[in-house]
């Protein structure tokens, strides 16, 4: 049985806002970066030690992490203390 990943959903509708979409322009680049980790990134490295160890809580999906570091990364934030304030 493989590990499983607290869900990261972006098409979720919510209550209020209804859609996360709502809060990001539709031309903002955090879009751009979502896409290339979802898409042409090979995560499989990333993805294999998370697969082996299904002890402790759901973690967050590697893909959102990268995708998250690489945006917070092209904005000039890289202390983790700032880019966690900034989420």
């Amino acid at each position: 049985m493989g590990k499983t990943y607290r869900a990261w959903e972006v098409d979720q509708r919510w209550l209020l806002p209804p859609s996360v979409h709502e809060f990001v322009a539709a031309d903002h680049p955090a879009h751009l970066v979502r896409e290339i980790v979802r898409g042409e990134l090979d995560l499989s490295a990333v993805l294999g030690p998370y697969e082996r160890e299904l002890r402790g809580y759901p973690p967050y999906h590697p893909a959102m992490m990268v995708a998250l570091l690489l945006y917070a990364y092209s904005r000039g934030v890289y202390s983790s203390r700032q880019i966690a304030r900034a989420c």
